[in-house]
């Protein structure tokens, strides 16, 4: 009986939908007016400004962490917004120290080489070992184990630019999961080319994972220019050596907090839109593109929609998660402790790839409510975006809410440049223009305003297993 009320519930609302529209002329016209004050906005460019400048990289669980939390509340209090809290978070914290690479033999040279996240250190007078080069992971899974035993694994896999950062997703396993499948047919240590599309001497870090009951090795990335050197002396046909001295190390789980901003709505303020970033970042640059500028757009999408005039019926609320870099550990938290809540979360989005232009539209929620979806890229589309397809990411802390039935969105960035800085010391408030920041701060606007109008929300989706 519940399956046929279900489906009835939605089969009326796909009928009401098609016949009159799912938002007044009042409405549409409103979000008119916030996507013409959005190309105007200045707030979030000083937002990340002020992230970046007084705050900086802030790695979890750092007193750098701490700051940046304190720095969102009280911004958050400042810009009025209706509720704010900070929710504690535990998270794992691991420090990076002096790190170091060369090439030992045949023709020395000094290598630029960063720690992955969660890396152990290597030891005190440094590692050194032949190097074994494969193309990728895969590769490395089918290697056999003397060609690898005792040696330095050298993940060769280039990542090539792309508008949708797609290549990322092709290259990232061999981060995430090379010291362990290296360590499996006895390597002693991995060096991967650095995951990003630029061709400077920015090593590029990232998180990495251990398998238990697999002996754990240091890993480290090297830049692109660096990882061209290593190929060309092995392909001069000689043994090549590297050393490297990595002093790293996990501390344990320390807190942190997800930091939450409401406006809330005016009918229905119990049901919440989700706009969301992360607020910690790697400890190499400031964070301005990762994921500063995702802060600052969102948190003056809400703002503008606060004092535009017009309080949606619904709230949005505005969630900076702690810890996406190395787990989405505060996304998965947030889950977790409001799993009574989900059910009036109707749709949720991240802004977590750079401060480029947004481009395409995706959705991902159930198909009676597209034409809600439809109608709301229709007041998106004179920004310049396109209707993408209903099969959409959401952004990694949106993962998490995804697995529960959580419908979500994509406002998908373009991506061409952003894995130039992504993860390095390059990733600096220079990089953002912020005319292209108020794009994103009138597509967030817009978007959650008529989400928060939808007159029946966008369903659900299919709960992944698992857990979040």
């Amino acid at each position: 009986m519940r399956l046929l009320f279900a489906v009835l519930t939605c089969f009326t609302a796909a009928i009401h939908l098609a016949a009159d529209g799912p938002f007044s002329q009042k409405t549409l016209d409103h979000a008119a007016k916030l996507r013409e004050l959005g190309l105007k906005d200045t707030r979030a460019y000083s937002l990340v400004e002020s992230l970046t400048v007084e705050v900086g990289p802030r790695m979890a669980g750092t007193p750098a962490d701490k700051l940046a939390v304190a720095w969102a509340e009280k911004k958050f209090r400042e810009m009025g917004f209706d509720h704010v809290a900070a929710e504690p978070v535990p998270v794992t914290h691991w420090v990076r120290g002096p790190e170091h690479a060369w090439i030992t033999a045949p023709y020395p040279q000094v290598l630029h080489i960063t720690a992955l996240g969660h890396s152990i250190g290597t030891p005190p007078e440094g590692l050194e070992a032949e190097v074994f080069m494969v193309p990728d992971l895969a590769t490395l899974k089918k290697s056999k184990a003397e060609d690898v035993r005792g040696k330095i694994v050298f993940i060769n896999h280039r990542t090539e630019k792309s508008r949708d950062g797609n290549t990322y997703g092709k290259t990232v396993p061999g981060r995430a999961a090379g010291a362990a499948e290296a360590a499996k047919l006895g390597a002693v240590g991995v060096v991967i080319r650095s995951i990003g599309t630029d061709s400077h001497r920015f090593a590029h870090t990232g998180v990495m994972r251990y398998e238990e009951d697999v002996k754990r090795i240091p890993a480290g990335a090297i830049s692109n220019p660096d990882a061209d050197m290593v190929q060309a002396q092995l392909e001069r046909g000689k043994p090549v050596r590297i050393k490297m001295k990595l002093d790293c190390k996990l501390l344990g789980t320390v807190m942190s907090a997800n930091v939450v901003g409401e406006i809330k709505g005016s009918a229905l303020p119990d049901e919440a839109v989700i706009i969301s970033a992360h607020l910690d970042s790697w400890d190499l640059g400031t964070g301005a593109l990762d994921d500063g500028a995702g802060v600052a757009i969102t948190m003056a999408a809400a703002k503008l929609i606060a004092e535009a005039g017009v309080r949606p019926k619904r709230t949005v609320r505005v969630i900076l998660f702690a810890n996406e870099e190395s787990g989405l550990e505060g996304s998965r938290h947030y889950v977790t402790t409001h799993q009574d809540k989900l059910q009036n979360m109707i749709i949720g989005v991240e802004s977590d790839f750079g401060a480029d232009v947004i481009w395409r539209f995706d959705t991902r929620i159930d198909e009676a409510y597209l034409p809600v979806a439809d109608a709301i890229h229709k007041a998106l589309e004179p920004l310049g975006i396109a209707r993408g397809s209903n099969r959409a990411f959401g952004g990694p802390d949106m993962t998490p809410f995804r697995m529960m039935g959580v419908p979500v969105v994509s406002l998908l960035q373009d991506g061409t440049d952003y894995f130039d800085f992504h993860h390095t010391a390059d990733d600096t408030f220079d990089k953002i223009d912020p005319k292209k920041m108020a794009q994103n701060v009138a597509a967030y606007a817009v978007f959650a305003f008529l989400a928060a109008e939808s007159p029946d929300g966008f369903g659900r989706i299919p709960v992944t297993a698992g857990s979040p």
